[in-house]
């Protein structure tokens, strides 16, 4: 077991007896309880350090916080002005929540974190960040015009037990928002962006257009983009023929903004509680809906791999920051010339970016964004940052090359002792159950709550073919058999699954009963259905059923 005092405890003590450590803990790897735990841990050891030495905070993103490990996967909605973002929660959620304002006028105009919480209410922003166990204390460094903006919803909801959602600012087109807003509404969503589970971009089927800002945003949740799914709404508003227009159109304007070598996956549907008004493509929004909801209903799942992901990230962010902040001090002259020298290597930056990047052998996305570096440099004084000083970035090595693999065992431990960890709750079981399950009645299922024998229906058409290939005391050969079968064109191992499932008393031939079934099951594969991974009770045939004692 983990005894205080063994490898971890120095650590967040002092850096230098941490330092003077360093060789004795190469040799002893952590030894973590829970995947969590130990990344908290790794964090504060190994990964921190480094950060405060060369002022990482004050560049990229704010200190990760214990909550940020404790905290249940979330959900951001991220879309223009009335796409359907709110609804889009009330429909998952089954039930309002407080301060929820839906219209076509931009109408939420702030953040909302809808989470669990045993009575309903509001919780202010301003009252958030100073809460210890919630995940936004570093929120406050956004200022007042944002913290006005941001609330937490609580309400006691099946699916906020395993989720929180969180409701973002309509976007606006055009550009005068960006000056009433009053934050830096982009800086906002990136630091979101990088604690998140899943990033949902919210489109308008019926009016596609995606506006400067939100072109934007788009850009700023660059390197989230594995967190990124896009939904587009209201599809039942408009024609087939249109409907693949538009698709197409998104898909083409989101290769534009996101670089990423795959598709971003896009689920196509009606995310409210409203009939549809165009029913043609009911079972598309169907099929794009359950895909959808088992998208995030993984998440809990995961969410222990994704925090050891964005722990990757964030600490190979921090090895290039190190190596950019040591060089730039390198650099600086100690006496004269100060200023001249600052100016000088700001505008060089992008060299000695390539620089490091030869000699470190650095990928060139690993770098920050060139010009948001160069204007944050300019508001420091370069001769107090500190020199290149190895034993920090060797122990975040240590920690990326020995330790991460180890947290890798304890995900997939994890992850086999709660196996069932899914969202559950309002809309999530909406089609669980009866006859609006997803396929219920259709392919193999079809018939299944009729008293007579479905394949009966065309059995005397089977017949006439089972007759035909000589069948001996009422059954054909298996050879005999298969000549007909593979007139479906079906692939043989497709062919030998109806096999297994129709020859019922494993003869290697057919009655005529299993060779109806037979062909009843080629006919539901040829509808485009799957086949059962056993045969359901509805498609036994009569004479094999076993009579009730």
């Amino acid at each position: 077991g983990f005894e205080p005092g063994s490898s971890g405890s120095q650590a967040s003590v002092l850096p230098t007896s941490w330092l003077g450590t360093d060789d004795r803990r190469k040799k002893e790897p952590e030894v973590f309880q829970t995947v969590s735990d130990g990344l908290k841990k790794l964090y504060k050891s190994k990964l921190l350090p480094l950060e405060e030495h060369y002022r990482f905070h004050e560049f990229h993103s704010p200190a990760l916080e214990d909550a940020d490990f404790d905290n249940k996967p979330m959900v951001l909605l991220v879309g223009q002005y009335s796409t359907g973002k709110t609804s889009f929660i009330r429909y998952l959620l089954e039930q309002d929540f407080p301060g929820m304002r839906i219209g076509p006028e931009p109408t939420t105009d702030s953040f909302i974190a809808v989470m669990h919480g045993d009575i309903e209410g509001l919780v202010p922003g301003n009252a958030l960040v100073v809460d210890p166990k919630k995940p936004f204390r570093k929120l406050n460094a956004f200022g007042n015009a944002f913290l006005n903006r941001f609330v937490c919803a609580q309400l006691p909801n099946p699916v906020l037990e395993s989720i929180s959602v969180i409701d973002t600012p309509g976007i606006l087109s055009g550009e005068k928002q960006r000056i009433s807003r009053g934050y830096d509404f982009a800086a906002v969503l990136e630091w979101f962006a990088e604690r998140v589970d899943r990033i949902i971009l919210l489109f308008d089927a019926h009016k596609l257009d995606i506006s400067d800002e939100f072109s934007e945003v788009i850009r700023a949740l660059k390197n989230h983009e594995d967190k990124i799914r896009v939904v587009l709404n209201k599809a039942d508003q408009i024609e087939t023929q249109q409907l693949m227009r538009v698709y197409g159109a998104l898909m083409w304007s989101l290769g534009k903004i996101v670089n990423t070598p795959e598709v971003i996956r896009v689920y196509i549907g009606s995310f409210w509680s409203q009939p549809l008004l165009i029913p043609d493509n009911r079972k598309l929004f169907e099929a794009e809906e359950q895909d959808l909801f088992k998208d995030i209903q993984s998440l809990p799942r995961n969410a222990a791999l994704r925090k050891l992901n964005d722990l990757i990230k964030r600490a190979r962010l921090a090895k290039v920051h190190a190596y950019i902040i040591s060089s730039l001090k390198k650099e600086m002259p100690s006496v004269f010339g100060k200023e001249n020298k600052k100016k000088e290597l700001i505008n060089s930056l992008g060299e000695i970016y390539g620089r490091i990047e030869r000699e470190h052998q650095i990928s060139p996305g690993d770098f920050p964004n060139l010009k948001k570096m160069q204007e944050q440099l300019q508001a420091h004084d370069l001769n107090k940052f500190q020199p290149l000083k190895m034993k920090l970035l060797d122990s975040v090595d240590d920690m990326l090359a020995h330790d991460i693999a180890q947290l890798m065992v304890l995900v997939r431990q994890e992850e086999t002792q709660r196996p069932n960890q899914v969202v559950k709750g309002g809309a999530f079981d909406g089609t669980l159950n009866g006859p609006f399950g997803h396929g219920y009645g259709e392919g193999a299922g079809e018939g299944i709550d009729e008293v007579e024998w479905v394949v009966a229906r065309d059995k005397p058409m089977y017949d006439e073919i089972f007759y035909t290939l000589s069948p001996v005391n009422g059954k054909v050969t298996g050879a005999n058999a298969k000549k007909e079968m593979v007139k479906s064109k079906l692939p043989n191992t497709v062919l030998g699954k109806i096999w297994k499932l129709a020859d019922i008393d494993k003869d290697g031939m057919l009655d005529d009963e299993e060779f109806a079934l037979a062909n009843h099951l080629i006919k539901v594969k040829l509808e485009g259905h799957e086949l059962p991974g056993e045969l359901p009770s509805h498609l036994m045939p009569p004479n094999k059923r076993k009579i009730p004692e």
